[in-house]
């Protein structure tokens, strides 16, 4: 009865396990077809020097092996485009899955508006300084802090001087009794020929110049004449409507001659102060409408460029451009700071879409694409920049194309497929290990990795740091990793590989 019941499973496993076989073959048909290309070996993702003839993973990084296709070598060998050093091949599926495009070299033109951060001014046309004339003190003054809006002929301020009474009473002899003295301005006038001498005219006109001279206004001469009173004061008077942009004096404060009372600015008119790079300004001319933009307002205005000043700011090397704008409302006050649209136009040239560009600061490079899959990097010389794209002055030509996404990819890979020499700081290895005896050809610069015994390029593994000396011996090693392994435990590892490099 035990020898039935044995006999009834192992022929029930025997049925599961066909069934099991006609189950999973289809599976394994379509997954064979899926993918017909012919595997020639598998390569080391961060080493490509390392090969294998079998699936895997790297012995220095733990890295999945990757196939190589005999369909790709084919496709690169057929190509007519000579590897030279920098110049990297990556197929179409491979530049699908990361992102890689393309752009052609083309031949534009058009207009852009570039941007600048403006600075609002007084002009200085429209600036006044309110000085004095003479030494003296001040007696009284009325509403005229720093910003207040002031009319014209509105009175600020009332001093005294020594000077005042004498010129003052010169100035009402020189006009008693003289008919048409009494002008609109304090001055003489004539109302008919002759009706003055000559010498009346000139001591007239002498004593309201004095007067004007000690600061005082035409208006307050004009009181006196009228009056014919003697001032105790001079009055303080704004020439303008404007705002006090600043103020000097206080009660009772003695002051020197020629001492600055007041600024006031008239700002119906401004100027805007932008900063643009030198090889700019050469496109921007006087007469060129720009736009002002005042942020978290939704307010603009229209400004022209009147000037390009010749100073250079040291601390940004950049230039200045001056605009001049009407100021409806006073909105537009000094030290404001505003957005400045200048439309320029783009001369005619190539250009390239600026991703495509890898400037370094010293060098600005492009991948081109020589053939489909290749890119070759080539040094160029960039212009200005223009939205996304930038100009080309030198390097390329019309129809050729350059890599324009995934360019940094690109640029990794040539960097990474390009052999370092050693720099000029690094000695080179004094004892190089023998290398071990194999039927193939090896370079004369190759050695072997002691910790995993992957051959490695010598000069790379010195320009990156990877080498230990150990007993007058030099290794080398294709990562940290294995440097670090062998570091930890030489011993065991040397054991390991009794063919590593000894000197």
């Amino acid at each position: 009865m035990k020898r039935i019941s044995i006999g009834a499973l192992v022929l029930l496993l025997m049925l599961g396990s066909y069934l099991l076989g006609r189950h999973r073959s289809p599976r394994a048909a379509v997954t064979a077809t899926k993918d017909s290309r012919t595997v020639l070996y598998w390569v080391d993702p961060m080493h490509p020097d390392y090969k294998s003839d079998h699936p895997g993973v790297a012995p220095d990084c733990g890295m999945q092996l990757e196939p190589v296709y005999a369909e790709s070598v084919a496709s690169s060998a057929s190509s007519s485009v000579p590897m030279t050093p920098g110049m990297v091949g990556i197929d179409s599926e491979k530049q699908q899955l990361f992102g890689i495009r393309v752009a052609p070299v083309e031949w534009s033109s058009g207009k852009e508006n570039v941007r600048a951060l403006g600075r609002v001014l007084p002009e200085d046309t429209r600036v006044y300084r309110l000085n004095a004339g003479m030494e003296g003190f001040i007696r009284e003054t009325f509403e005229d802090s720093p910003g207040a809006f002031v009319r014209k002929n509105q009175k600020l301020a009332t001093y005294y001087g020594g000077d005042i009474l004498a010129v003052a009473s010169g100035f009402l002899a020189a006009t008693a009794g003289i008919p048409g003295s009494n002008g609109k301005d304090g001055a003489r006038s004539v109302p008919f020929p002759g009706a003055v001498a000559k010498q009346g005219q000139s001591s007239v006109q002498g004593y309201t110049d004095r007067l004007r001279n000690l600061g005082m206004s035409d208006a307050q001469i004009q009181e006196i004449s009228e009056t014919r009173l003697l001032p105790d004061t001079i009055n303080i008077v704004s020439p303008v409507d404007g705002f006090v942009l600043a103020r000097n004096i206080s009660p009772g404060q003695h002051f020197e001659h020629s001492t600055e009372f007041y600024r006031i600015a008239d700002l119906n008119r401004v100027w805007i102060v932008a900063d643009i790079l030198g090889n700019e300004a050469k496109r921007f001319r006087p007469g060129t409408a720009a736009r002002i933009v005042l942020e978290g307002e939704g307010k603009t205005f229209t400004a022209r460029v009147t000037d390009i000043l010749p100073q250079v700011d040291p601390s940004t090397r950049t230039l200045k451009l001056r605009l001049e704008a009407e100021n409806p409302g006073f909105v537009l006050r000094p030290d404001m700071f505003v957005d400045v649209d200048l439309p320029i136009t783009r001369p005619a040239g190539l250009s390239v879409p600026a991703d495509s560009v890898i400037d370094s600061g010293r060098e600005q490079r492009v991948y081109v694409e020589r053939s489909p899959g290749v890119f070759e990097p080539r040094d160029l010389q960039a212009g200005a920049r223009f939205g996304d794209r930038v100009e080309i002055v030198k390097g390329l030509s019309e129809g050729e194309r350059v890599v324009s996404a995934g360019t940094f990819l690109v640029d990794s890979e040539s960097r990474l497929r390009s052999v370092p020499s050693v720099t000029p700081h690094q000695e080179p290895p004094q004892k190089v290990a023998p290398k071990p005896s194999t039927s193939t050809a090896v370079s004369a610069n190759m050695v072997k990795d002691a910790a995993c015994g992957m051959m490695i390029d010598a000069s790379k593994a010195v320009a990156e740091g990877r080498t230990i000396t150990r007993d007058g011996v030099t290794y080398y090693f294709c990562s940290d990793r294995c440097k670090r392994k062998f570091s930890e435990q030489p011993e065991h590892v040397l054991a390991a590989n009794p063919s590593g490099p000894r000197s």
